[in-house]
C-alpha cells in the first residue's frame, strides 16, 4: 500500500498508486450519497465520494419528492435551488387514485426530475466541502476492525485505496459493496415486470395506469415534448437480463396492449423494473453502512424508493457524525439500523401489496374494486396517504408517552424574539433542538452547546405545539422528549441521543 497517512484528510501519491485518508467513504454519488455526503460535510466531517459514472446522470427515471422529504430538504434551507416544481395531490395506491394531502406545508407530491434533484445535492454537499471523484470502480471492501479500507480504480486505470473510520454503501440496487461483503440479502425474487422508456417524436394520448384487457399502460407527456411510456402484459414473467431492453421490445408490448404504433418514435432510454422484493438482514456490518437501494430492493412504485433512501441518509448522517467525532452515546449508530430496518420493511410491505394490485391481471379486479371504496373514506385515505408520503413514521425513543414523542417536530411558525421563523429553519444548523414553548426550556449541560440549541419560542395560537411546554428534536427533526418545565425526564433524553461531555471527551 502506498502513500503516507493525512490525518487532514490530503492525499499523498508515491509511485502508481493513490492513497486518501478521510474519515468516511461513501460509495454512490446518486441522490442518497449526495445527501449523506452534505449531512456529514455540514458537521465538518471529511467525506470522500466515490461513484463509477464519470459524470452525473441525465436520465431523470425518480422524479417524484414526497411531503416528508420536501420537509428535510427545507430543514438544509435547499428548497430554493429545486425552483418552482408542480405538487400533484393525487397519487396512487396500486395504480388506484389516493388523495395524498395531508396537513403541512408540502402536500401532496412534487414532480422534480431525479438530474435536478441530483444537481442540487451535488452542489450543497460539494460546497461544503465533500470530496467527489467519478468514474472510479470499486473492486475490495476490507474492514480492519480499527478503520476500512477500500480500493478502486480510476477512469485511466490508476489504482485509488481510501481509508476511513467508516464506509457507506449507497450505490444501488445492484450494490458492489453488498456482493463484496457478502451481506445477507434475503427476500422475494421477481416474478412480474414493467418495461420502461422516454420517447421523443410520438403523439399518443395520456394515460394514468390504464388497465386494458391484455395488460396496464402509463403515458405522460412532459412540457418538453418527451412522453414516458411503462407497459405490463398480465401473465408476462420477469425475465432473465444481461441489461436494459431494447425499445423494439417496448414498442411491440406497447402495442400488443393498447393498439398503438410507437416505433415512430426516439427513446431517450429504456429500462425495465420488476417486483423484487429484498431488505438486508441488517443495515450496519461492524464499520460499513448501507443506505438507500443498496439495503433494500423494492419496485419503484409512486417514488417511494427514491424518498425510503433520502430518508434513510437524513437519519443516519447526524448519527455517523457524532461516532466519527467522538461524540456519540452508546448505542446511537446501532439506531440507525434498527429504525430504518423497521421503516424499510413497512414500506417494502406496503410496495408489495401495491405490486400485485398493479400487475395482478383479472384475478386482483374484485379486490381493486373494494379498495377504491374504502379509499372513499378518509380514516382509510389518510393512513395510506401518510404510509406513502412519510409523514407517518414514528421512532421508538424511549421515555414516557406524550403525543408527540418519536415523531416528527410539526412544521409550524414560530416567534423568537423579534424574529419570525418556522421549524424547519431552526434545524438548518444540523443541531438538536431543545425549544422552550412561551418560557426558557428546563436548563441542560452548556458543554453540550455545540450539539443543542437551545431557544425560547412562542407559538401561534392552535399550533400543536401551543400546549407544549418544552421539546427535544434530534437533528433529522424527530422529538426525542416533551414535557413540562420541571425537566423530568429530559436529561436521560439528552445522554440517550447527544451524549455527556463528561464520559464522550
Amino acid at each position: 500500500m502506498a502513500g503516507a497517512q493525512h490525518p487532514d484528510g490530503r492525499t499523498s501519491r508515491t509511485g502508481p498508486a493513490e492513497t486518501v485518508d478521510t474519515q468516511v467513504i461513501v460509495v454512490g454519488a446518486g441522490p442518497v450519497g449526495l445527501l449523506l455526503a452534505g449531512e456529514l460535510a455540514l458537521r465538518g466531517i471529511q467525506v470522500a465520494l466515490v461513484e463509477r459514472r464519470h459524470g452525473p446522470t441525465t436520465e431523470s427515471r425518480a422524479s417524484t419528492l414526497h411531503a416528508r422529504t420536501m420537509e428535510l430538504l427545507d430543514s438544509r434551507g435547499l428548497l430554493t435551488d429545486l425552483g418552482s416544481p408542480p405538487c400533484e395531490p393525487r397519487g396512487h395506491f396500486g395504480g388506484i387514485p389516493l388523495d395524498l394531502t395531508l396537513p403541512g406545508p408540502y402536500p401532496g407530491q412534487w414532480k422534480v426530475p431525479q438530474t435536478r434533484t441530483e444537481a442540487v445535492l451535488e452542489e450543497w454537499a460539494l460546497g461544503l466541502g465533500a470530496d467527489l471523484r467519478c468514474g472510479h470502480t470499486l473492486h475490495a471492501v476490507d474492514d480492519r476492525g480499527s478503520h476500512v479500507e477500500a480500493a478502486a480504480t480510476g477512469r485511466h486505470g490508476d489504482r485509488v485505496t481510501l481509508r476511513a473510520p467508516y464506509l457507506v454503501a449507497c450505490d444501488g440496487q445492484d450494490s458492489t459493496v453488498r456482493r463484496l461483503i457478502g451481506a445477507d440479502f434475503p427476500g422475494i425474487p421477481a416474478a412480474r415486470e414493467l418495461l420502461r422508456a422516454d420517447v421523443e417524436g410520438i403523439d399518443i394520448p395520456n394515460r394514468r395506469f390504464e388497465r386494458l384487457p391484455a395488460g396496464f399502460a402509463v403515458a405522460a407527456r412532459n412540457p418538453a415534448g418527451v412522453t414516458r411510456v411503462m407497459v405490463h402484459e398480465f401473465g408476462t414473467a420477469a425475465r432473465e437480463r444481461a441489461g436494459d431492453p431494447h425499445f423494439d421490445e417496448v414498442a411491440a408490448a406497447w402495442k400488443r396492449v393498447t393498439g398503438e404504433d410507437i416505433t415512430g418514435g426516439t427513446p431517450l432510454w429504456v429500462n425495465r423494473f420488476d417486483d423484487e422484493n429484498r431488505r438486508l438482514a441488517r443495515y450496519r456490518h461492524g464499520r460499513v453502512l448501507f443506505a438507500g437501494d443498496a439495503a433494500h430492493r423494492q419496485m419503484p412504485i409512486g417514488g417511494q424508493a427514491l424518498n425510503l433512501g433520502l430518508q434513510d441518509a437524513y437519519n443516519l448522517g447526524w448519527k455517523l457524525a457524532a461516532a466519527v467525532d467522538g461524540t456519540a452515546p452508546t448505542g446511537l449508530l446501532d439506531s440507525y439500523d434498527t429504525e430504518r430496518a423497521a421503516v424499510g420493511a413497512a414500506v417494502l410491505g406496503n410496495i408489495r401489496a401495491q405490486a400485485l394490485l398493479l400487475l395482478g391481471g383479472p384475478e386482483v379486479e374484485p379486490l381493486r374494486t373494494v379498495l377504491a371504496e374504502l379509499v372513499a373514506h378518509d380514516e382509510v385515505r389518510t393512513r395510506l396517504a401518510g404510509m406513502i408520503s412519510g409523514l407517518d413514521v414514528r421512532y421508538d425513543v424511549g421515555g414516557p408517552e406524550h403525543p408527540l414523542r418519536g415523531a416528527r417536530l410539526p412544521h409550524v411558525r414560530l416567534r423568537a424574539g423579534e424574529i419570525v421563523c418556522t421549524t424547519a429553519e431552526l434545524l438548518r444548523s444540523g443541531r438538536g433542538l431543545l425549544l422552550g414553548l412561551g418560557a426558557r426550556p428546563p436548563r441542560i449541560d452548556p458543554a453540550l452547546a455545540d450539539r443543542v440549541d437551545t431557544i425560547t419560542v412562542q407559538a401561534a395560537p392552535g399550533s400543536p405545539l401551543e400546549r407544549t411546554p418544552a421539546v427535544l428534536v434530534r437533528p433529522d427533526g424527530h422529538v426525542v422528549w416533551a414535557g413540562g418545565r420541571d425537566g423530568n425526564g429530559l436529561a436521560e433524553a439528552v445522554g440517550r441521543w447527544f451524549g455527556t461531555p463528561s464520559t464522550d471527551h
